[in-house]
Parts: C-alpha cells; sequence; structure tokens
C-alpha cells in the first residue's frame, strides 16, 4: 500500500484569554502533528488577552522554535486573527483549530487526508456538540439558512477545526466576522469543498466569548456574502429585482384608484395611495442606486481563480 504523502502543517489558533488550557493544547497538538506531518508550525494568533495568554505562549516559543505569536494589541476579533494567521503560514496545508480545547486535534489527521481525496477545504462537523441548547439550536438555525442560501452543503459552518490547502487562505480574503463564512466564500473561488464528522468536547476553562446577538450579526454577514460574491459584478440585478418589486406593488395600487377615476368615482387622498406613490418613488431609488452599484463594478477590475492557466506567448 502507498504510503500517505506527510505535508508541511501550519496550525493557526486564534486565541482569547484562554491561558488554562494553551499548555495542554500544545501538547496533544505536538503529539499529533510529529507523526502525521514532515514539518509543522503552530501559530498563535493572540487576539488582545488580559490573561497570562501571552506569557506561556512566549514561553513555549522559547522551548520550540516551531511555535509562531501574533499578538494583537487589543481585542479585534477572530477574523482578523485568522486573517493575520493565515498571512504568517507557510505550510501547503493550514489548520485552523481553537484553543478551548472543545475540539480534538487528534482529528487533525483525517482531515488532511481528506485534502489529499481532492478537497481544497474540509470543514469539521461536531455532530455530537457539547455545549447547552442555547448554543446548539441558535446553530443549527444558522447552519441551515448559511446552506439554503448558499447552496454550500455542510452541517457546521461554525466549526472551528478545519483544514485548507494554502491556496485557499491565501485566496480568501476574511474580515469582519466573516470567518464563519470561509467555506462560501472558498466554494465561489471554485474550491471544492468537504466535510469530516469530527469529536467535540465539553468546555473545561472560561465561557464562551459569543452572545445571544452572534445568531442575528450571522444573519447580517450572510447577506453580506451573498451580495459580494453572487452580485458583486452584477448589483443591479439584485437592486433592480428590489426596485421592480416596489414599482410593481405601487403600480398596482395606484391602478386601481386609476380604474376607480375612469368609472366615474371621485379621487380622493387616501393612506393607500399615499402608499402606493411611496413605494413607486422608493421603487426609482433603489433602481437609482443600483444603476450607480453597476456603474461603480463597470470600473473595477474583476480577479479571477485558476485551477490550470496555459497560454501561448506570440
Amino acid at each position: 500500500m502507498e504510503e500517505a504523502k506527510k505535508h508541511c502543517v501550519s496550525v493557526v489558533i486564534p486565541l482569547y484569554n484562554e491561558e488554562r488550557s494553551l499548555d495542554e493544547l500544545y501538547r496533544r497538538l505536538t503529539a499529533v502533528l510529529e507523526g502525521a506531518a514532515a514539518r509543522h508550525e503552530l501559530i498563535f494568533v493572540d487576539d488582545g488577552s488580559t490573561d497570562g495568554s501571552l506569557e506561556i505562549i512566549r514561553r513555549l516559543r522559547s522551548g520550540d522554535r516551531r511555535v509562531k505569536i501574533i499578538g494583537f494589541s487589543r481585542n479585534y476579533g477572530k477574523s482578523p486573527a485568522l486573517s493575520e494567521g493565515f498571512r504568517a503560514a507557510r505550510g501547503d496545508v493550514v489548520v485552523t483549530i481553537d484553543a478551548d480545547l472543545q475540539d480534538n486535534p487528534d482529528e487533525i489527521p483525517g482531515l488532511i487526508a481528506r485534502l489529499d481525496d481532492g478537497y481544497d477545504l474540509v470543514s469539521g462537523w461536531k455532530q455530537d456538540r457539547k455545549d447547552p441548547i442555547t448554543k446548539t439550536w441558535p446553530s443549527k438555525l444558522f447552519n441551515a439558512v448559511t446552506s439554503l442560501a448558499s447552496g454550500i452543503r455542510l452541517h457546521d459552518f461554525n466549526c472551528g477545526l478545519k483544514a485548507y490547502r494554502v491556496d485557499v487562505v491565501k485566496r480568501v480574503r476574511v474580515y469582519g466576522e466573516l470567518h464563519r463564512f470561509i467555506p462560501v466564500l472558498a466554494g465561489w473561488e471554485g474550491f471544492r469543498i468537504g466535510e469530516q464528522r469530527v469529536s467535540h468536547s465539553e468546555r473545561r476553562f472560561g465561557r464562551s466569548k459569543y452572545g445571544a446577538s452572534r445568531l442575528l450579526n450571522g444573519m447580517f454577514d450572510l447577506m453580506t456574502v451573498m451580495f459580494i460574491t453572487r452580485r458583486a459584478t452584477t448589483p443591479l440585478h439584485l437592486f433592480g429585482r428590489i426596485a421592480f418589486l416596489f414599482l410593481a406593488g405601487g403600480g398596482l395600487i395606484n391602478l386601481y384608484f386609476l380604474v376607480q377615476w375612469i368609472m366615474g368615482e371621485g379621487l380622493h387622498v387616501r393612506p393607500l395611495m399615499v402608499l402606493g406613490l411611496i413605494m413607486i418613488v422608493i421603487s426609482i431609488q433603489i433602481g437609482s442606486i443600483g444603476l450607480l452599484a453597476e456603474l461603480q463594478s463597470s470600473t473595477m477590475q474583476q480577479t479571477f481563480s485558476y485551477r490550470e492557466y496555459e497560454v501561448d506567448d506570440q
């Protein structure tokens, strides 16, 4: 049997106030990667921790130069942390894992093996999630809506345990809170997306950094992703449809009053008539925004992701 290829693996670990879990996480990651990777590096991205997390990482680095440190001066969020970690990665495979020990490092070889099956991104699926119902049910709703809207058939977009070919992380731009939508952004770029069941553990230290507002923010972020992926080069298609709905609604309302006037009934200003006029005005405004966005889009050079590109120089 042909021996599985060993990759150079960069593990990106975003963290915020996780001092109690870092030593164990380092030991478990090192034990797994020393057998599964040709070479590896651990990139700890400290997102402005206020506890002793940064000091622990410095100590780990003093004894192991494979440990890399990126330390933010304040808390910027998980997306900027991942973005900087991706920028620093030097391996041909990049793995992301949360620092709270809920993700199991032993799952990493399985994720990398799925990349060797032909995928560019393999996302973990916490099928048996060890979190309270206040987190699991909003997450199920978010995942279902995101899968339906994006067409990317994953069960768990929120899982922090993912494996990527390096081309993916260098191509996909992550900002704001769009880290949850990396599979969607990668799928739009033409990368092949896979999924792997992974084990999940209860949180042992600290508490979750995400509150109830995460679901609402996620829905707004989903709208952003759907626009920048599907409508970035054809904004008038989106704004035009919305404008048409308002125009049709306002037109039907005012057509009703026009027919009444033709039939001899006197016209009087009514709330419904005012609503129809407002809808027509709104449709004109939305259509104008679409035209301006289309003009802006036409002046921007679009970049494309190629799987293979060959030309003959003349």
